[in-house]
């Protein structure tokens, strides 16, 4: 089969509705009744956060393809208008199936001993008392109603905020017309908010609830006619002309005040709603009747992470996870003394992140350090790696730090951390022109007695100490010379002009790891072809480059074996005839998000293994700068193949893809092997062993000084 038959477009999936399937697949672990029940509560409030990413990203792109008559058609022969119309019938279909698991869950908590009020619920009198006094000390004074009528205007209404819209009637004037207010509910309070119960329940209400119910008190001396709640989500899109832009910083806070005038392309409203209610707001929102979601339900299911909070329940949650001491690092007392002994890698969040911290952290006050370089994708709220930055460059050491802006949902926290670390004295780079920087790597260099050596950390995740206890991702310390020179020319390419002639093992998007990749799937197809070993398997979060597919589908054909982990978008479609019969496609949903990119390749018995920031998306390997690092150390490509292995076998958490496009769940009756609970307890019999031997050293120790001492 030639290449321009691959590019027929029955052989692809369309990008919009696989990422659906993949929020489908999460909303199954939402239903799945072997999972504790507080945790299907995260799932399903992570469904709706992922589908209000989705709107404000994905469909509102689509959106402006259409208005703009762009008519191309993507890989799988779909235009954005035919996209659009697909994506209708599947997020409606979506979000009723979202509360009917809700309901079920509201139920199923009910019976477990905490009822979720609504605004139809009976209230005790002990209730309605409460009620009403927490309204008037703690929430009426934070209201601001907003009439709309000839000489005030439709207010601004927010992307994502809760409003309540209201038909209102002067009382006593029966010839008035009655008019429309509408009441944010203030983001500043509480939304989840416990209420008295008897002896063996507990009980919450939410915010808007309570607001609707007493909304009349911020209307005096009128009747209220009709009352709903409703949300908007807003074009979110960012689009910046960097090359016309003289200050990016001050552009891009421009644009991001601009996402709240941005296009309505979705309104949530209580299906209950009055018809004249929904009339005034698609009239004066300008939305389409099938933009329009009627809700049966509380909006906005997020608040469910803060009713997973409540303390107790602890038979209905999962066991929080302590991430294990990294073992080659624990008896170390330097960083520097460990990584110069071997490579360390770290499997995250199962190994602990905080070896990446203290390494910043040493190499800030070490007076040896002169040094330090890193990228900054996306950080904590409070990050103690933007504080040991700061504290390096007011020691005096060089320190040079690439802060994207462009971080999409993260742009207002970066130009904090950005401003902070200038104030301190750090160099700070605002990305490239025309490019995301979402690489992850740190380089400090250091003067020791046998002259400069450079240290280097390379991960798969961002420098994010929050989410690196909850991101599955692969994290990489070296001091290899070949490695330290790698480093040092990634950062002069970012702060400079300069570029390598050669790499020694680093690989970057956007110039040549596209290429690199396609390289060595050729190289799979060829030994494939020659009757020698050939093998590939990848584990990512995305597919969906043409050219790869195209790529794996010709080694597929030569008969490699192909196994591919990914956890979202995936545009392959496996067990076409004569095409992808060799090619496994299966994504795994579990208690973390598996975000590590590791790419195995069996180099007819010497195998390689990689890996990485870059998925196999076009964003990634052409509009980004990634680095792909190899895994070279034996005992370390073992680790990192053991990892691929144990999710291959995993048949509790990994969802399989069938050839008609659907996943599904393996029903095995072999012994359950869940991926992510067997890393959890690898990496605690790792530590213990180390802690064990510790506690033997010492014990020897200790009895031979006291045998010294009695003799």
């Amino acid at each position: 089969m030639s290449k321009k038959e691959l590019n027929n477009p029955q052989y692809y999936y369309n990008r919009e509705l696989s990422w659906l399937k993949f929020d489908e697949r999460v909303l199954g672990e939402a239903m799945d009744p072997e999972i504790g029940l507080f945790e299907r509560l995260k799932f399903l409030s992570i469904t709706a956060s992922n589908l209000d990413e989705f709107f404000m990203i994905r469909v509102a792109s689509l959106k402006d393809m259409v208005n703009a008559d762009y008519r191309k058609t993507d890989i799988a022969g779909m235009t954005a208008k035919d996209q659009l119309m697909h994506i209708d019938s599947q997020t409606h279909r979506l979000v009723l199936s979202q509360y009917d698991v809700y309901h079920n869950l509201a139920a199923e908590l009910k019976e477990n001993g905490l009822e979720i009020l609504n605004k139809k619920s009976e209230l005790t009198p002990k209730q309605e008392k409460f009620i009403e006094k927490y309204f008037t000390s703690n929430v009426y004074p934070v209201l601001t109603p907003m009439a709309v009528d000839s000489s005030r205007p439709f207010p601004l209404i927010r992307n994502k905020s809760l409003n309540i819209g209201a038909i209102v009637h002067k009382k006593d004037d029966p010839e008035k017309e009655i008019e429309f207010a509408t009441v944010q509910v203030p983001s500043v309070l509480q939304r989840v908010i416990e209420v008295p119960s008897s002896a063996n329940t507990r009980t919450v209400i939410l915010l808007e609830d309570m607001i609707e119910k007493y909304i009349s008190k911020l209307f005096l001396h009128y009747d209220i006619v009709s009352t709903c709640q409703f949300r908007i989500m807003r074009n979110a899109d960012l689009t910046i002309d960097e090359d016309e832009a003289a200050d990016l910083l001050k552009e891009i806070e421009r644009q991001i005040k601009k996402r709240q005038w941005g296009e309505v392309i979705r309104l949530e409203i209580n299906d209950s709603c009055d018809e004249q209610l929904v009339a005034i707001l698609k009239n004066e929102l300008v939305i389409k009747e099938e933009d329009i979601y009627y809700i049966n339900g509380p909006l906005d299911l997020t608040f469910l992470m803060k009713v997973y909070g409540l303390d107790g329940y602890d038979d209905l949650k999962v066991k929080p996870h302590v991430p294990s001491p990294v073992c080659e690092i624990r008896d170390k007392t330097s960083i520097f003394e460990a990584i110069r002994e071997a490579d360390i890698m770290m499997h995250h969040p199962y190994e602990s992140f905080e070896p990446v911290v203290d390494f910043i952290k040493e190499a800030s006050t070490d007076p040896n350090v002169l040094a330090i370089k890193q990228t900054l994708y996306r950080v904590s709220g409070n990050s103690p790696i933007i504080a040991a930055l700061a504290t390096a460059a007011e020691n005096g050491k060089q320190v040079t730090v690439l802060v994207e802006l462009k971080a999409r949902f993260d742009e207002e926290n970066n130009i904090v951390w950005a401003r902070k670390l200038e104030h301190a004295g750090c160099h700070v780079i605002y990305g490239l022109v025309g490019l995301k920087t979402h690489s992850k790597i740190t380089l400090v260099v250091r003067k020791e007695e046998d002259g400069i050596r450079r240290y280097v950390h390379l991960g798969t995740g961002n420098y994010n100490d929050a989410t690196a206890k909850l991101y599955t991702d692969i994290g990489l310390f070296t001091c290899r010379e070949s490695f330290g020179e790698d480093a040092t020319a990634v950062f002069n390419m970012l702060s400079g002009y300069s570029e390598p002639e050669v790499w020694n093992k680093l690989s970057l998007a956007p110039l040549w790891l596209k290429d690199k990749f396609l390289d060595l799937i050729d190289r799979e197809k060829k030994f494939a072809k020659k009757g020698k070993k050939a093998h590939i398997i990848a584990k990512i979060n995305s597919l969906c480059d043409a050219d790869i597919i195209k790529a794996l589908y010709e080694a597929s054909m030569a008969g490699v074996k192909i196994e591919l982990i990914v956890r979202g978008i995936c545009c392959l479609r496996v067990g076409i005839p004569g095409v992808s019969e060799n090619i496994s496609v299966r994504s795994i949903i579990g208690n973390f998000l598996e975000h590590s990119r590791i790419f195995y390749f069996e180099n007819n018995g010497m195998p390689e293994v990689y890996c990485g920031s870059a998925d196999w998306m076009p964003r990634n390997l052409e509009r980004r700068v990634e680095i792909l690092f190899p895994i070279e150390e034996g005992e370390l490509k073992r680790k990192v193949y053991h990892i691929l292995e144990m999710e291959l076998k995993d048949n509790v958490k990994a969802h399989t893809l069938l050839p008609d496009g659907r996943y599904v769940k393996e029903k095995s009756k072999k012994e359950k092997l869940n991926s992510q609970e067997l890393f959890v307890m690898e990496a605690a019999k790792a530590a213990d062993k180390v802690f064990e031997k510790e506690n033997n050293d010492f014990r020897k120790t200790r009895r031979f000084t006291v045998e010294t001492h009695v003799n």
